[in-house]
């Protein structure tokens, strides 16, 4: 370790062994690296006398050195500069040492002074404790530089590194007052002069260089002042001839065309200086690339800090990016090391550009309102930070969070409010990125993945907001609602039942009221179940579900019901619902929709599937054997229809239990009333058929297929192939006017009771006749399938006989509303009692109306019975017949009110059972029997009676408005009589035993028209007869 000339007196080692600090006895001071033994400084003039003592601070940032000039000077280790005011002592120095706080010294004064570290002694840019190890690197004393561009001495060199602009002056000033012929010296000092921007006088000192001696340095700083001088021209012949002393080294061209560069772009021509740059990285691809990267990344830096100083944080932002992106801050190399010559004639900082680039990035782009870009920026710089640049950013890291945070949450919740659900998502995720521990954040972004429908993750973040926080009711309600967007029922329904839960114990009063806008899971589903119960009754027990092919009981069908999607919907849309009607009214909508069901109407064919060829089993599944075809397309037509449901009576009612079928027999109308749609499937009607072919179909011969086409309200016709009749695509074919013309032509059933029928007793008659020519295959079916068309319930007893069917039917008719119209048949009578047919075909025939009298010819009757003096008596027989009772019909006894004539005479007619009759009151007829009768006259009387008889109909006495009699004119009574002098519809009983009586049948009306209404109240007997 050379470098003295005279004796040394005095040596020091810093703690950590890295400085080492000597003295001699003409005052100089030399710093040495204490791994390498190399010269940090050259000599340095301390002290006017020798340097006695000396000493490191704990830190090995100062050293103090005691001399017998009666000073001590405090050196910072970094600029070797004296820090602080020169200590004056009581006398010469000749130990010094230091402590934390104070220096200590002794000498020929006797005793110990003490003296407090001056806070101006101690460096303020630098943590303390790192700068004996970053001082300066282990080769900087190495008196050749790294590049032939740089021809300076290392101290000069090293404080041009470090930033001590003054030390250089100082050291170059001296040197050439030392040497005033050293061109190195005045082109350094140009160099200087060029770093501190004075540029005249950095001009003068290059001139001086090159006068003295031309040289590379000395043009290169000539080039450098010119083009401070805005002398572009001449700067790049300055630079030119600095070529000539290159000694055409490839890397000495290389780095001085990078310097031309920089030179021009602090010369603010900044685009021209980047082109160069990259155009050189193109034009030499066997030169240093990474110094040209170096360069540009650096250049995009300072555009960078530019732009944002001119608030156009876009573009900053950008050229920090292409900084950052430009590859060369992946290299391993110590950039500041390899590229010291930017940072001496530049002052470049390399050693911190990429923190500053990379927080500058994060700031330009949190001012251009790109947060997430912002965010992504401020996370890359700090995964790929080193611990000490961690460290070292920590304060900054601090600051730039919060406001990341702050602006990205307002910024969020603004997009989130607009439902901008992808931007929303990306800020609240940089927030959380940057505050995990934020329930409300988490609950944010769980709403805008809600809106986004990405349940699954929205299912995350309210996992989180209840981790976070699970006294709050808010993450089970985040929870219930994206697995409800999951169809995850169960667990929504039950999350929410949690949230329940937590609102009826949360302290606040007004969020506890909260809890009375829901219901529980429990309590929702009971409302369901009401209502779906309730739907269940108008519906079979069994139908076939069209999209597993299963059938179906009730059970089962409320199984499926709460396994649904829909009915999970319901649940949850009803435990969030807090109005009663609104509610009532979604819980039947839905209940509706799910089992709206399909019922067939078809005729039976051979081999058509029971119940017991499709329980447990799908029907799609079966073998195309008998029916199943048919059921198969019916179950796939009624599915692609959107129904769910589906029945068919062949296979859907369990034929071998009685209570089943009971129930089902007065049960279908109801069924068929209340179903979606009603698909009639006409076998024997080919595809592509046209209008007519529904009117020859054998289903229109069928006696269950009239309420099954009575009782829908919307039916479609589908042809053999299951295609539509007709091609008719409208949703009802009961709005087809051709349809429905076709189908009454083909019934004889009214267009409007087609369309919009009501079922009841009323017009018996005509329902009896709709029926009349239809066949079942079950005898007794025939009067069955009526129940539903008379609103009437019955047991059914298969194996009773059409008869009894049929009479039981009429009984009740008869029974429960009076009609007596289904009194009016011809044929012959039934077992059941013989005033009502055997057979519903003795109904074929319409029954007799007698002819109708206009206005003016009742009028006239009216007055001719008035004339004659018929008031009183037609008044009597008014009251009479008013005062009849209903007719009563109980265990096949028929109690009926009557007109009866008295058979007077039986005459035998030529023909079969053909007899002239005659009756009190009445005129002579003519009758055919079933029976053979007996002859009888006045004249040869026989024992058993026989009446003509005419049922008495209520109707008759006010067929208008229900007026009170007028007793002056007696009208109605009058008008009563007319009516009954009209032809009717008579028929004969025979007297059994006592006043019992049975009807004889005939095969034709019997027509009968009273004689004289003068005197028909004397003529009509009145009462009510027992027929048997």
């Amino acid at each position: 370790m050379e470098g003295y000339g005279n004796d040394v007196l005095a040596i020091a080692v810093s703690r950590n062994g890295k400085l080492i600090g000597s003295g001699d006895k003409k005052g100089n001071l030399i710093a040495w690296h204490g791994d390498t033994g190399k010269s940090l400084t050259g000599a340095i003039k301390g002290h006017s006398h020798q340097i006695c003592s000396l000493d490191f601070s704990p830190d090995g940032s100062v050293l103090a050195t005691g001399s017998f000039d009666y000073t001590t000077k405090l050196w910072s280790t970094k600029t070797w500069q004296v820090h602080g005011k020169t200590i004056t002592c009581g006398g010469s120095v000749s130990c010094i040492r230091y402590s934390p706080k104070q220096i200590f010294g002794g000498g020929d004064d006797n005793k110990i002074s003490e003296w407090t570290v001056p806070e101006d002694a101690l460096p303020q840019d630098t943590p303390q404790e790192q700068v004996p190890e970053d001082t300066l690197p282990e080769n900087a004393s190495e008196e050749q530089p790294k590049t032939k561009i740089l021809s300076m001495a290392s101290t000069v060199r090293n404080a041009y590194i470090l930033g001590h602009l003054p030390t250089v002056e100082e050291l170059l000033t001296q040197d050439i007052n030392v040497d005033g012929n050293n061109h190195n010296s005045y082109a350094n000092r140009s160099l200087l002069m060029a770093r501190k921007g004075d540029w005249d006088n950095a001009l003068d000192d290059a001139l001086m260089s090159i006068s003295i001696q031309p040289s590379l340095t000395g043009y290169l700083s000539q080039g450098i002042a010119l083009c401070g001088n805005k002398l572009f021209w001449d700067a790049m012949k300055a630079f030119d001839l600095a070529f000539m002393f290159t000694d055409e080294d490839s890397k000495t061209i290389h780095l001085l065309l990078l310097v031309k560069a920089i030179t021009l772009f602090n010369a603010n021509q900044h685009q021209q200086a980047i082109s160069r740059v990259q155009e050189l990285a193109v034009a030499c691809p066997n030169a240093d690339i990474l110094a040209c990267r170096v360069v540009e990344a650096y250049l995009h830096v300072q555009l960078g800090i530019n732009a944002l100083d001119d608030e156009c944080h876009r573009d900053a932002a950008d050229h920090f990016t292409t900084a950052i992106n430009s590859g060369f801050f992946a290299s391993k190399h110590s950039i500041h090391l390899e590229y010291e010559v930017f940072v001496v004639l530049f002052g470049w900082d390399l050693k911190s550009l990429w923190q500053t680039a990379n927080q500058k990035r994060c700031h330009a782009l949190l001012r251009a309102g790109r947060l997430a870009e912002a965010h992504k920026a401020y996370r890359y710089m700090m995964d790929t930070s080193d611990e000490a640049t961690t460290v070292c950013c920590r304060d900054w890291s601090i600051a730039f969070e919060q406001e990341c945070r702050a602006l990205c949450t307002s910024n969020a919740d603004a997009a989130l409010s607009v439902k901008d659900y992808d931007r929303a998502i990306e800020l609240y995720s940089a927030v959380i990125d940057l505050d995990p521990l934020s329930d409300t954040i988490f609950a944010s972004r769980c709403t805008a993945k809600l809106g986004k429908m990405l349940w699954e993750d929205a299912l995350v973040d309210a996992q989180k907001v209840i981790e976070l926080s699970p006294s709050s009711y808010v993450g089970h309600q985040l929870m219930h609602a994206s697995m409800h967007g999951a169809q995850r029922y169960g667990e929504a329904i039950a999350a929410f039942d949690n949230m329940l839960s937590k609102l009826d114990h949360v302290p606040d009063t007004h969020t506890r009221e909260l809890r009375q806008l829901y219901l529980t899971s429990s309590e929702a589903a009971r409302a369901i179940q009401e209502v779906s119960h309730a739907r269940l009754e108008n519906t079979p027990h069994r139908l076939l579900n069209t999209n597993t092919g299963h059938l179906c009981d009730r059970g089962a069908q409320i199984a499926a019901f709460k396994t649904s999607s829909e009915y999970n919907e319901l649940l949850l849309s009803m435990m969030k619902n807090a109005n009663a009607d609104l509610r009532m009214g979604r819980i039947e909508k839905v209940v509706e929709i799910y089992f709206r069901s399909v019922m067939l109407s078809h005729r039976w064919e051979e081999n058509e599937p029971s119940l017991r060829h499709i329980q447990d089993k799908n029907v799609y599944k079966l073998d195309l054997v008998g029916g199943i075809m048919k059921l198969q397309s019916f179950c796939r037509t009624a599915r692609d229809a959107d129904y769910r449901w589906a029945w068919a009576d062949t296979c859907c009612i369990d034929q071998t239990n009685n209570v089943e079928v009971q129930e089902s027999v007065n049960s279908m109308f109801v069924w068929y009333r209340h179903a979606a749609l009603t698909v009639v499937y006409l076998s024997d009607v080919p595809p592509s058929s046209k209008s007519g072919a529904l009117a020859k179909s054998v289903w229109n011969e069928r006696g269950w297929t009239v309420q099954e086409f009575l009782a829908p309200r919307i039916v479609l016709f589908y042809q053999s192939d299951w295609t539509l009749y007709l091609n008719d695509r409208s949703p009802n074919h009961k709005d087809s006017a051709v349809i429905m013309r076709e189908l009454g032509d083909a019934t004889g059933i009214d267009p409007q009771a087609l369309i919009v029928f009501h079922p009841g007793m009323g017009g018996t008659r005509e329902k009896l006749q709709w029926v009349s020519r239809r066949k079942t295959t079950m005898q007794e079916d025939i009067a069955y399938s009526l129940f539903g068309i008379f609103g009437i319930h019955l047991p059914v007893i298969y194996g009773e006989r059409k008869q009894n069917a049929l009479g039981r039917l009429l009984q009740e008719i008869i029974a429960q509303s009076g009609d007596i119209t289904c009194l009016d048949w011809v044929g012959t009578s039934s077992e059941f009692n013989s005033c009502l047919p055997a057979s519903i075909t003795s109904y074929e025939a319409p029954s007799f109306a007698p002819p109708s009298l206009s206005e003016d010819e009742m009028q006239t009757l009216v007055s001719s019975l008035r004339d004659a003096g018929a008031v009183e008596s037609a008044a009597q027989l008014y009251i009479t017949l008013d005062h009849q009772t209903a007719p009563r019909f109980s265990h096949r006894r028929l109690r009926l009110p009557c007109i009866v004539f008295a058979v007077t005479e039986v005459t035998p007619r030529p023909g079969r059972f053909i007899y002239a009759i005659k009756a009190d009151g009445l005129h002579d007829l003519l009758i055919t029997t079933k029976d053979k009768l007996i002859p009888f006259s006045r004249t040869m009387p026989i024992q058993q009676k026989f009446l003509l008889v005419r049922p008495w109909d209520r109707n008759l006495l006010d067929p208008g408005e229900n007026v009170p009699v007028d007793s002056e004119s007696n009208s109605r009574a009058l008008q009563l009589v007319v009516r009954l002098r009209q032809p009717i519809s008579a028929f004969l009983l025979a007297q059994e035993r006592g006043e019992e009586y049975k009807r004889i049948a005939t095969n034709y009306d019997i027509i009968a028209q009273v004689k004289d209404t003068a005197f028909v109240h004397d003529v009509m007997d009145v009462r009510t007869l027992e027929i048997l």
